[in-house]
């Protein structure tokens, strides 16, 4: 499904916890999450996950002789989100200069401490320091309002997630994303502050790892369900997209419940790698 490209968002990894790779994850993908946002000319990617690694494939081969300028935000350091790090081509360029958000992080520990422990022996044997781009590791609190880019505004919120996660909603040229995974819902309740966040949003991008049925074995996991991102949407009046399938949701359970969502609310659709929304 495919939209404008003034505003988009096209979807690299929809998967959490782990990639999964193999002929029964091909339809919906296997890579985990990452999202590349086009505000116009402008560049913003959301969550470093396994997907970072072909996006940044596509990156090099259109990049320019004036290189590349972008922004990656994080809604967290959870292995997922950020697997795709060292991976990624465009940070091996000296022409690039790439900026690294999180407003996930207390206690005094900061974004670029994260990576350089995450990409440290014994886990990896070289530092963030063997990337070639011109990188800044930027920290914000959760619930600070952004200016990234001209035009661009972010806001944010934070999640209820364990070590804790941030949501995004992108605004651009009069229109909205809602970027919120990797949170978990009260039953019988909405989240006020993804309420807050969400309010008149276009699209909302949702943790849907799990469905209703399955979610009481899951509590205290940090994730949602699709319905009751269905729920949100009815609430909010946003189209939905259904992102960050469990691992053992494949091809064919996902395509249940994309007939399923489809039946609740109409215009809903399950994110698949490659799949490309404007708002």
């Amino acid at each position: 499904m495919t939209g404008g490209t003034d505003f988009s968002v096209t979807f690299w990894g929809v998967r959490g916890s782990i990639a999964c790779p193999g002929p029964d994850y091909s339809r919906y993908g296997g890579n985990t999450s990452c999202l590349e946002v086009r505000c116009g000319g402008q560049l913003l990617i959301f969550d470093a996950g396994t997907g970072l690694r072909p996006l940044g494939q596509r990156l090099v081969n259109d990049c320019g002789p004036e290189g590349l300028d972008f922004d990656i935000f994080l809604t967290h350091t959870h292995i997922d989100h950020i697997a795709g790090v060292p991976f990624f081509a465009p940070l091996f360029d000296k022409r690039n200069r790439i900026r690294f958000h999180a407003g996930h992080l207390e206690g005094g520990v900061d974004l670029h401490h994260v990576l350089c422990k995450f990409m440290s022996a014994p886990l990896f044997p070289v530092p963030p320091a063997i990337f070639a781009a011109d990188c800044s590791f930027l920290d914000f609190e959760c619930g600070e309002t952004l200016t990234p880019r001209p035009g661009v505004t972010l806001k944010t919120a934070a999640l209820n997630h364990p070590n804790g996660a941030c949501g995004y909603r992108i605004e651009y040229g009069g229109r909205s994303i809602c970027y919120l995974t990797d949170t978990e819902h009260v039953e019988g309740e909405r989240d006020s502050r993804i309420l807050r966040l969400a309010e008149g949003t276009d699209l909302i991008i949702y943790d849907s790892s799990y469905t209703d049925a399955e979610f009481p074995r899951y509590r205290g996991w940090g994730h949602s369900t699709w319905q009751e991102g269905v729920r949100l949407a009815e609430a909010t009046g946003a189209r939905l997209a259904i992102f960050h399938h469990d691992p053992s949701h494949d091809d064919a359970f996902m395509g249940q419940v994309a007939e399923q969502a489809e039946a609740a609310r109409p215009g809903t659709v399950v994110a698949r790698e490659g799949m490309t929304l404007s708002p």
